[in-house]
């Protein structure tokens, strides 16, 4: 068996322009079990789309874009149905800029022998395949950015606005959530950045210029993130799996009352996972949980307990058949961190 043989069937990325799913919604929202939960999720999305005042922060976490799932953000993000994300490193990274530089997933076999695929360098993430030779491209085009900048420290949304600034110039793909953000000023949040291919690319480059190179300030992240926070008077999760992205976006809020501003708890949350809650474990707490910490308010939140790939294309594909989102003001959130725009500052206030 050869390298091609195994990669030859591309994953398709579904496309909720093609298909119009809210009557299918509607009805779900009728029913019981999550199949309510979902049509729930659905009604509470759209009421984010049509309340003016609320910013929406989408949250990934998952193996979200290999699987089929890139064009349903990237179409959110020019849609104008989105204006802040936060994500793991791998959706970003590994697959969505992996892509846009011309590579593709593929469709795989979990009864794969991954040996062979070991020997072929073929890495496997449940049922689909990346070629592993493409994915050190993406790892040195990543450290072939962090060359070209300041020797710094930068937040990972500065990173990866070089990030789209380099697709716009070279992307072979520009279906690419990394570049539409970069159109549309969506500033992008990884907190744990080098947990992904980045992490290799930025670790070549620092091993290689031990004296001057870039870092990934975290705490930075969490300040600029506070700042979109703060510079919207309400606010709405759209949140796709839980881990760091979903508690990164939720903190917004503590951090911003601990800096002496006051601010309202999220206005409406919405989480799709799989996780249990009985372990303890974040993906899984649920969002009234959340609001025993300040986090987010009960009135308007839904847990969706569904595998995304299921729930996702539903639920925002129900929220684009609505067409709410015409009439919805541009945010632009990412011109915050590129001009004089009046936001307050992040100072603490003393006694």
């Amino acid at each position: 068996m050869q390298k091609r043989d195994l990669l030859n069937q591309t994953v398709e990325h579904i496309d909720i322009k093609a298909y119009n799913v809210v009557g299918l919604v509607e009805a779900m929202s009728r029913t019981a079990f999550q199949g309510r939960n979902l049509g729930r999720a659905a009604h509470i999305y759209d009421e984010m789309i049509r309340d003016h005042d609320c910013a929406i922060i989408l949250c990934l976490a998952g193996s979200l874009f290999s699987a089929g799932l890139k064009k349903v953000v990237y179409d959110l993000i020019t849609h104008n149905m989105v204006d802040a994300i936060v994500s793991t490193g791998a959706n970003i990274v590994d697959q969505d800029f992996f892509e846009a530089l011309g590579s593709k997933h593929y469709v795989g076999d979990i009864a794969a022998d991954d040996e062979v695929l070991r020997q072929l360098h073929i890495d496997r993430i449940y049922d689909t395949y990346i070629d592993e030779d493409e994915l050190r491209v993406c790892d040195m085009t990543i450290a072939e950015i962090a060359a070209s900048l300041p020797p710094r420290p930068h937040s990972s949304r500065e990173f990866i606005h070089a990030m789209g600034a380099y697709l716009d110039q070279h992307a072979r793909n520009r279906e690419s959530v990394v570049l539409a953000a970069y159109e549309y000023d969506v500033p992008i949040f990884v907190p744990a950045f080098s947990d992904c291919s980045a992490g290799f690319g930025l670790v070549h480059h620092q091993w290689y210029s031990p004296e001057s190179h870039v870092t990934i300030d975290s705490v930075k992240d969490f300040r600029e993130l506070t700042q979109c926070k703060l510079a919207c008077p309400h606010t709405g999760l759209f949140m796709i799996g839980g881990g760091v992205p979903k508690n990164f976006a939720q903190d917004t809020v503590v951090a911003a009352e601990l800096l002496g501003f006051e601010t309202a708890m999220h206005k409406y949350a919405v989480q799709i996972t799989v996780a249990d809650e009985r372990d303890g474990g974040l993906s899984g707490s649920t969002l009234r949980e959340a609001h025993s910490w300040g986090k987010v308010d009960t009135v308007r939140e839904q847990m969706v307990f569904s595998e995304a790939t299921v729930a996702v294309p539903l639920i925002a594909g129900y929220v684009y058949g609505k067409g709410n989102w015409v009439q919805r003001p541009s945010r632009r959130l990412g011109q915050i961190f590129q001009s004089n725009i009046n936001i307050p500052a992040l100072t603490l206030t003393t006694a």
